[in-house]
């Protein structure tokens, strides 16, 4: 979890920044993440809240920055940043005109409309960091977020359901090897493109009932729309919920105009939902042998 924020500025960036900063500060304190200043005069450092409190000596010069994971700092010196990152700290750049020269080496992510962030940008990036999943969206009963490598064994008992298997492909034989394939499609897919397929959690127990998401298919050139729920809690609506959702999140965060959803032919539940959703049916293909009916919904 991300308790603190740190920021460790040039004076003159301090200075041009002071009203973003200070809406950005309340926008962090918001979410109950603390917020700390640090900024450098003359080639020291001082605290923001303690005006003349001066950085100790060259090895202490981050004592009290309280370096943990759940802490991120940024920054615009390159010095510090390297300095952090040593330190095995959480840091991320800022370029701005007058640093566009500076190395910031081995930085995944680095921030340059400093005024147009918010909290949910600098935690996503935290979580990208950290390996934490990121929450995609909340319903009235669900949790739909990130699906992590310690979700294998609650997928599995959902897959052992024949009923499950009968109009989709399972899971790897190996957990390990299943493990391995989400750890890998968290790297290459969530993070260049932000979605995907991910965990349904059921908000009263926290307890993984289903999968569902936005995925391409080869041959295709319109995103595809998967869902699946576990046997034990269908028929109680959570599908619509949890789709209904994605394809509005697909539109308004992701700039989708159109889905579509290829379901196995003899598939009438799934065919069902699809209708409720809004999709229309249009046409069939032949996939591996097997005939799905496309429907595809404008958003």
């Amino acid at each position: 979890m991300l308790k603190k924020v740190v920021f460790i500025f040039d004076e003159d960036t301090m200075k041009r920044l002071h009203d973003s900063l200070q809406r950005f500060t309340q926008d962090i304190e918001r979410h109950g993440t603390e917020v700390s200043y640090y900024v450098w005069r003359e080639g020291m450092c001082y605290s923001e809240v303690q005006e003349a409190e001066e950085c100790q000596a060259e090895d202490e010069r981050h004592e009290g920055y309280q370096i943990q994971t759940e802490v991120l700092y940024l920054t615009d010196l390159a010095e510090e940043y390297s300095r952090l990152r040593q330190q095995g700290s959480l840091v991320l750049p800022y370029r701005h005109e007058a640093n566009r020269e500076e190395a910031f080496a081995g930085a995944e992510y680095v921030i340059e409309q400093i005024e147009e962030i918010d909290y949910e940008v600098i935690d996503m990036v935290y979580r990208r960091m950290t390996g934490l999943p990121w929450e995609i969206f909340r319903t009235k009963r669900c949790i739909v977020r990130e699906t992590v490598e310690e979700d294998v064994d609650g997928l599995y008992a959902i897959y052992a359901e024949p009923a499950i298997t009968k109009y989709m492909e399972g899971l790897c034989h190996d957990r390990d090897e299943e493990a391995a394939y989400i750890q890998d499609y968290r790297r290459k897919m969530y993070a260049f493109y932000g979605y995907g397929v991910w965990t349904i959690l059921a908000k009263s127990d926290g307890q993984i009932i289903g999968r569902a998401g936005i995925s391409w298919r080869e041959g295709f050139d319109i995103p595809e729309l998967g869902f699946m729920i576990g046997v034990p809690w269908q028929r109680q609506g959570f599908a619509y919920e949890v789709c209904r959702e994605i394809l509005n999140y697909a539109r308004d965060e992701i700039g989708f105009r159109q889905m579509q959803a290829l379901v196995r032919e003899q598939n009438e539940k799934s065919c069902a939902l699809c209708r409720k959703l809004g999709f229309k049916e249009d046409g069939m293909v032949m996939l591996e042998g097997e005939r799905y009916r496309v429907y595809r919904i404008k958003l």
